[in-house]
């Protein structure tokens, strides 16, 4: 059985996507839905910790309230899938493999987002390995919850949970993956913003964002000189401010290529 996990602060937003699908699974499931809407958990680690010590499942999803799973079959589906993954740590739906020349190469899923619905990253036809997952929807075997919780001296707001649990379960021989089950996710790319506000705040992301991010490249950077994550690169070895400011830079370039020079 699976349970399913969601802290929501949008009850209109839960209505409207992820219940709907879970009301038409094929498979028994538990789920605990996690209500923050009066911000009484202060970060994702802390209220992801609070719902998975009360789950039954032996595989817990946690997932995003704007996800809509697709299919009457998802989590009956998604089960078979896991039970035959080896050294089983993280299962997600979106994720970055190591393999690739860049980050529009390294991306791995077959979802969906956005309104209208459009692509993102490289589909796949069956399980592969990555380093890290995307925080919209992964699994993880409760047992190997029992040996890892998520970490809430390292990610002590919404951000980055997700990559920080990838990694340390690497760490000690476990596996990441991701698996070829197609979802919706409502929410927009960050990296669509305009160009120009984006060099002037140095990053696609939410300050808190990188706040927390120097808090893993401490953390992992003796296992990992470079973290891969769907929402950037980072080298663990360089200081965060001089990969912002190179950031600013190269996109501060672009845009006035775009904006002034003529091919």
């Amino acid at each position: 059985m699976i349970s399913v996990i969601c802290v929501y602060n949008n009850r209109e937003s839960l209505k409207n996507y992820l219940l709907p699908v879970l009301n038409l699974q094929s498979c028994e499931h538990e789920r605990i839905l996690i209500d923050n809407t009066d911000g009484k958990f202060k970060s994702s680690a802390e209220a992801l910790n609070y719902g998975a010590r009360k789950a039954k499942g032996d595989y817990l999803m946690f997932v995003h309230q704007d996800v809509d799973l697709e299919s009457s079959s998802w989590l009956e589906d998604v089960h078979k899938i896991l039970d035959n993954l080896h050294h089983l740590g993280v299962a997600g739906v979106a994720g970055m493999s190591i393999h690739g020349q860049n980050h529009l190469e390294r991306q791995r899923n077959i979802i969906k987002h956005e309104v209208p619905p459009v692509k993102w990253g490289n589909p796949i036809e069956s399980p592969e390995e990555v380093e890290t997952v995307d925080e919209c929807l992964f699994i993880i075997p409760r047992e190997v919850f029992q040996k890892i919780e998520f970490d809430e001296e390292t990610c002590p707001g919404w951000h980055l949970y997700g990559v920080d649990y990838c990694l340390s379960c690497q760490e000690i021989g476990l596996k990441v993956y991701v698996v070829p089950m197609s979802i919706y996710h409502l929410s927009a790319h960050s990296g669509d913003e305009n160009p120009l506000k984006t060099a002037l705040k140095m990053g696609y992301h939410p300050e808190e964002y990188y706040e927390i991010l120097p808090n893993l490249m401490k953390k992992h950077r003796a296992h990992f000189s470079k973290i891969y994550t769907t929402c950037g690169e980072w080298d663990t070895k360089t200081p965060l401010l001089l990969q912002r400011a190179s950031l600013t830079f190269n996109l501060g370039v672009n845009f006035i290529k775009r904006k002034f020079i003529r091919s």
